[in-house]
């Protein structure tokens, strides 16, 4: 499969924008309603007729206007308030004066906190106060006085407005802030898979210079030394590693974007399950010893190809730590949820807090090419060690590989002979 990228959009305002488009329809619709049962109390009706004509149109024509911030433009929104403060000054040519002292609707009268509400999804709570306070001044002029009503119903508008235009910057911020975390953790997770891949290859290779070379003397020490050096300076790059600049450069008002590529694996052209049997033959040798059940082992292909690669792990810290010529053991177990796989030596054992130290020294052997891949799978991984007895590497995967969950190691299953550490 050919490499994709999507795209996916989180903006939390959005909905917002569908809910003002229904707003501004469902209010333009109440304030025609209102002005037809008091159309005998009007002293100029046709001067309502013209501007609700103009409001029905304005409204319907704009609605895709609403829709995102990206359309709903600066000079859309000058002109919609427009619409809104030329209705409300109306109402005193086209009303009559006793029901307008009487605390009588204005022309749009619900319909114009759409427009303040507009301000406030597009450029937060000072967009929203601008706006409110021209809406304010034009109730008062309109009123001629401030009156008791008038008051409450600028206030309200104003401090609804306020508070969605503040929701609405927070929101933004935390959609950018989500936006790089997800990001960050997303290459600390391909940092990881690198630093198992260098740990696999390049800085066993370095190491196996390092220690022939030092063994061989001459030239090949200072080949042995140089290579030495560029084994710490790379295990030093790949413990600490550089976390990229975030790419996200859209209009923030969009909501915050992130990009999941996806990769093809070299396994993609499997449709079903693997045998684990077979992966793991290949490591099968004179001092290493496969046990396995008679049966087929399935998994899925990624969760078996990275279990086996953790195997291998094992395998080469039992070379590197107890010798190449000591001998090792793998079992297989095919538990009914979960694939079980334990790799022991004869080796000395490991040292409490040797572990950590390693990990600290930026040796990554077990932390990543074990634990790593084992929790990548959402799998687990136990290490048992007794000084003068080796190593028990416990591996286990799920048999549902790629699930969210991580699966718990029974306690007591291995754990009553001096456990160094848990994945």
């Amino acid at each position: 499969m050919a490499k994709r990228e999507r795209v996916m959009r989180m903006s939390v305002e959005q909905p917002l924008w569908r809910a003002l488009s229904g707003y501004r329809l469902l209010t333009m619709v109440y304030a025609i309603g209102l002005f037809v049962t008091a159309y005998d109390t009007f002293a100029r009706p046709w001067v309502a007729i013209a501007y609700f004509a103009v409001l029905a149109v304005w409204t319907v024509a704009t609605l895709p206007r609403v829709a995102n911030a990206a359309s709903c433009t600066k000079r859309f929104l000058a002109a919609d308030l427009t619409v809104a403060l030329v209705g409300i000054l109306l109402t005193r040519v086209a009303d009559d004066a006793a029901r307008i002292e009487a605390g009588g609707p204005t022309l749009p009268s619900i319909w114009t906190a759409g427009s303040v509400l507009a301000f406030a999804i597009k450029g937060g709570w000072r967009w929203a106060a601008f706006a409110s306070t021209l809406v304010a001044v034009a109730n008062i002029v309109q009123r001629g006085a401030p009156t008791r009503d008038t008051v409450h119903n600028v206030l309200l508008v104003w401090v609804a407005s306020i508070a969605i235009g503040y929701v609405v910057e927070v929101a933004r911020a935390s959609e950018r802030t989500l936006a790089r975390a997800l990001e960050i953790e997303a290459a600390t997770r391909e940092r990881e898979r690198l630093a198992r891949d260098i740990h696999d290859g390049v800085l066993q290779v370095l190491a196996m210079v390092q220690r022939r070379g030092s063994a061989l003397g001459g030239e090949a020490a200072e080949l042995g030394r140089m290579a030495g050096e560029q084994e710490v300076a790379l295990r030093t790059l790949v413990s600490g590693g550089l976390l990229p600049v975030s790419r996200v450069s859209e209009d923030a008002a969009l909501g915050a974007v992130v990009r999941a590529v996806e990769e093809p694996d070299d396994d993609e052209d499997l449709t079903g399950p693997v045998d684990l049997r077979a992966l793991l033959a290949p490591y099968t040798t004179a001092r290493v010893t496969l046990s396995e059940p008679g049966a087929p082992v399935p998994l899925a292909p990624a969760a078996a190809r990275e279990l086996t690669a953790a195997v291998g792990a094992a395998l080469d810290n039992v070379r590197k730590h107890v010798g190449a010529d000591a001998r090792a053991w793998i079992l297989v177990e095919d538990e009914p949820d979960a694939v079980i796989v334990t790799v022991r030596d004869e080796g000395p054992g490991i040292p409490e807090g040797r572990l950590a130290q390693a990990e600290g020294e930026g040796r990554l052997g077990v932390a990543l090419s074990i634990r790593g891949r084992l929790r990548e799978i959402g799998g687990a991984a136990e290490l048992i060690s007794v000084p003068g007895q080796g190593t028990e590497v416990e591996l286990k995967v799920p048999k549902a590989a790629g699930s969210e969950q991580r699966p718990e190691v029974p306690a007591g299953s291995k754990g009553s002979r001096g456990k160094v550490e848990r994945a």
